[in-house]
Formats: C-alpha cells, sequence, structure tokens
C-alpha cells in the first residue's frame, strides 16, 4: 500500500513533473486475416482493427480524465505483416500499409506499428517484398511504423539483411527528401525485440501474445529529475548507491500508475491486459529530458566522461524499481536516448559532446540504441549497413535488445540542422568517421554466428 506521503508526492508527479502514461497500445492479431488473395487479407485485417479498436481512443480520453492522469498517445500494434500477408508482392505489401494508415485514421490513434518482418535467421518471400516495398509504404503513410528483427543472440547476425536495410534505409530518405528523411524515423532495425513493445517505431504484436491486448508505456524523465533535484538538496552528501535507491522508488510509484490506467483501459475494451514498459522516453519538451538527469548527476552534460556510468545506474534502478512494482513489466524497460526527441540530448550532440562512438558506448547499457540519430545524406547503403551491424553485436553479445535508427538527410551535411516535427525534434547531423571504409566487409554478407553463450538452456 502506498503511504499518505506516497500518494501525495505521486500528485506532484502528476502537476508539476511531466507524469503521464505516454502511450497506451492495443495489439491486434492479424494471422487470422491470412489470405491468398491480397484483397481479402486487406478487407479482413481493416474489418477487425476497425472493429476492436473503434473505441480505443474514447476509453483511453475517459480512463486519462477519471485518474486525472493524461494519455498522450494511442496507438495500435499488429502482427508482423510479413507473416500475416506472407502471399503478397512489394505492390501489394504498399497497399496493405496504405490499408493500415486508412484504418489508423478512421479510429483516431496516432502510429500504428507491425509493418515488418522478423529476418534473423533467413528470409521468406513475404519477408523480401515486404522489406523492398519499406520506402514507398513509409513515404506514402502517415502512421504506419516499420521494425525489421535483423539478429538475435540465438540465431547471430543475419549480415545479408543488415545490408538489406542499408539500402532500405537510403532509399527512404530519399523517397521522403523534401521532410529531411522523415520515413526512416519510422523505421527501426533490432535485434533481440521483444514482442511486446508499446512504444513506436518498435511496436509489433509477437506471434506468441494473445489475440488482443493492451500494452502501457509510461515514461517519467522529469519525474525521476525532480526526485533526484529535491533528494540532493535535502541532503547534498548523497553517494551513488543512495541515489539509485531513489531512482528505484521513483520507477516503482511511476509504474504503479501505468498498470493502474492500462487494467483500467484494458477492463473497459475487454481485452487482455498484457505489461507496463517503464521507459524513460523523452519528449522535446523543456523539463522532459533524460539528458537533463545527467546533469542532476554531476555531469556537464551527456556524453562526457562519466555518462556510461550514470546511464548504467539509472537503468538498472529503472528496471529494479518496476520489476518491484508489478509482475507484468515488459517491453524494453529503460532509458531512452534519441538524439532528435530529447533537447538536452540533441543540445549535447550540438556541441560535439557526443559522438557517434560515444553514442554506440552509451547503447551498450540502456534500453534501446542508435535512436534518431541523423547523418549525412551522401552516406553510403555500406557504411549504413557497418553502423547497423556493430549496433546489432552490442545486443547479440550482451543478450539485450538494442536497434538502430538512423537518418540520413538527402542534401544535408554533418554539422547542419535536420527537422521531423512534433515529438519527433531536430537534430544536428552527426559525422560519420571513415565513411566508405567498411564496404569490403560488408559485401561479404553471410550469418555472423550466435556466441557460445546462445547455447544456454
Amino acid at each position: 500500500m502506498l503511504t499518505h506521503k506516497e500518494v501525495l508526492s505521486t500528485l506532484e508527479m502528476l502537476k508539476n513533473e511531466h507524469l503521464d502514461v505516454r502511450t497506451v497500445t492495443l495489439g491486434i492479431s492479424l494471422l487470422d486475416c491470412a489470405s491468398d488473395d491480397p484483397a481479402r487479407f486487406i478487407e479482413r485485417a481493416t474489418a477487425k482493427i476497425g472493429s476492436v479498436a473503434r473505441n480505443l481512443v474514447k476509453v483511453c480520453d475517459e480512463v486519462g480524465v477519471r485518474y486525472g492522469i493524461p494519455i498522450v498517445n494511442k496507438r495500435i500494434a499488429v502482427s508482423p505483416i510479413a507473416v500475416a500477408a506472407c502471399s503478397c508482392g512489394p505492390d501489394r505489401m504498399v497497399e496493405v500499409a496504405r490499408a493500415l494508415d486508412r484504418v489508423a485514421d478512421e479510429v483516431g490513434i496516432d502510429f500504428i506499428g507491425g509493418f515488418g518482418a522478423l529476418v534473423e535467421k533467413g528470409f521468406t518471400r513475404g519477408d523480401l517484398a515486404l522489406i523492398e516495398a519499406i520506402p514507398e509504404a513509409l513515404a506514402s503513410t502517415e502512421r504506419v511504423c516499420s521494425s525489421i528483427n535483423v539478429a538475435s543472440t540465438r540465431a547471430g547476425i543475419n549480415m545479408d539483411a543488415v545490408y538489406l536495410m542499408g539500402k532500405t534505409i537510403l532509399r527512404a530518405a530519399e523517397l521522403t527528401r523534401d521532410r529531411d528523411g522523415i520515413g526512416c524515423a519510422k523505421l527501426v532495425v533490432f535485434a533481440n525485440i521483444p514482442q511486446d513493445i508499446p512504444f513506436m517505431a518498435g511496436a509489433f504484436l509477437g506471434v506468441g501474445e494473445p489475440d488482443t491486448v493492451i500494452n502501457v508505456g509510461v515514461s517519467g524523465p522529469g519525474v525521476v529529475k525532480k526526485a533526484l533535484e529535491r533528494a540532493l538538496a535535502a541532503n547534498p552528501g548523497l553517494d551513488l548507491g543512495q541515489i539509485s535507491e531513489i531512482i528505484k522508488h521513483t520507477a516503482f510509484k511511476v509504474t504503479k500508475v501505468g498498470e493502474l490506467i492500462g487494467r483500467r483501459v484494458a477492463d473497459a475494451l475487454g481485452v487482455a491486459f498484457g505489461v507496463a514498459d517503464l521507459s524513460l522516453a523523452p519528449t522535446p519538451n523543456v523539463g522532459d529530458s533524460v539528458g537533463e538527469i545527467f546533469q542532476t548527476l554531476g555531469l556537464g552534460s551527456i556524453g562526457v566522461p562519466g555518462s556510461t556510468a550514470a546511464l548504467a545506474l539509472l537503468n538498472d534502478a529503472v528496471k529494479k524499481g518496476g520489476a518491484f512494482a508489478s509482475s507484468y513489466v515488459g517491453g524494453l524497460s529503460g532509458a531512452f536516448i534519441p538524439v532528435s526527441e530529447d533537447l538536452n540530448i540533441a543540445d549535447s550532440a550540438r556541441r560535439g559532446f557526443l559522438s557517434l562512438e560515444k553514442l554506440e558506448a552509451l547503447t551498450s547499457v540502456c534500453s534501446v540504441g542508435l535512436d534518431m540519430v541523423a547523418l549525412a545524406g551522401d552516406t553510403s547503403a555500406e557504411t549504413l549497413a557497418a553502423i547497423i551491424a556493430d549496433e546489432m553485436a552490442i545486443g547479440v553479445i550482451n543478450k539485450k535488445t538494442t536497434a538502430a535508427r538512423l537518418i540520413p538527410v538527402p542534401g544535408k551535411k554533418a554539422g547542419e540542422k535536420a527537422w521531423f516535427g512534433g515529438l519527433l525534434g531536430e537534430a544536428t547531423i552527426i559525422p560519420v568517421r571513415g565513411t566508405g571504409s567498411s564496404a569490403g566487409f560488408i559485401s561479404l554478407g553471410g550469418r555472423v554466428p550466435a556466441p557460445i553463450h546462445s547455447l544456454n538452456n
């Protein structure tokens, strides 16, 4: 039970510290919509989504008002389209994406995820068709998001898929040239992708999940920052162990709020509750920054020496607090470091504290990986693939989820700015050292074998 003091502190989080339910994501399986007729699949899929999700926004708004907790984003995640629509060719896959976009607009949600494939060990015809369709699909839709899993600790790294994704990213950027390559902001390449992510662009509904399920994502970087500021003002002598305890207690309360809201929405919709994902996912709003937490901990900026250790502490404490609060914590649950979506992190990149190499080091201990990283538009497919391969290796060897959301900005070079707007923010384009010198390695192809610890069972 929460004490009176804890209840009051939670109310303070809501009032002044940017606590919200960042996303309620309704997972909908489309496996029962499969058909050898693409038109029939589209008809079945859109009918099911429209039926199950028709009250999602209304229910979220009602629950948010009832508890005084804003639900910022309402989203849908579907089964991997490469599986559910495996009979479709590339052109039909684009039609599927457009149909998903239309039904997402009809039910009033922000994004729909699941236009993706799992290719860590090889390709099916459906996988190849979907990947070929990604650039046109993302360029011609507003709400569709795509994720491709190219590696896992069990399977290793599918380097043919990595190279293919490097080419796909470049094409997606070119088709959205007039918007600084924003198509790539809706595309993420994963290793060890969880099946229950509520956050975009990675959200999809795994084949082991229920037919319909609510997964909720709670974000509270501003809450953590304020809690640390209060504690350090009251006791400047706190050490890092004590600071970790404060973060754990804060994460506990935030997770409790998220699970409460998620369960109420699930009950109202008559679907199962899945997980609460406690991820410190920032926005471009002042005071809602993961980067500012580093300054509260005594670092001049995220990216300076000590940042990796600080992020390790933060990520671990968040996970421990969430795990104590609920038996249904899932998704990613940790700290995101998206370069464009966090004003403080974006400023650190602009000032040169965050190089690509330092970001990669940080991803070894954070929840996701190279997130919303803007690169020069003339970056080659081979260089993009090499950056992705490095990031996948971190995930595979460390048995963790990691990802790359890279945005080569057409017509722009390192040091210039890219604007994506809204939640996606803006970013300074980061230089890449040794561009073009990875082509020989990437062209080898094949599969990087799984590490020896993949045999654990």
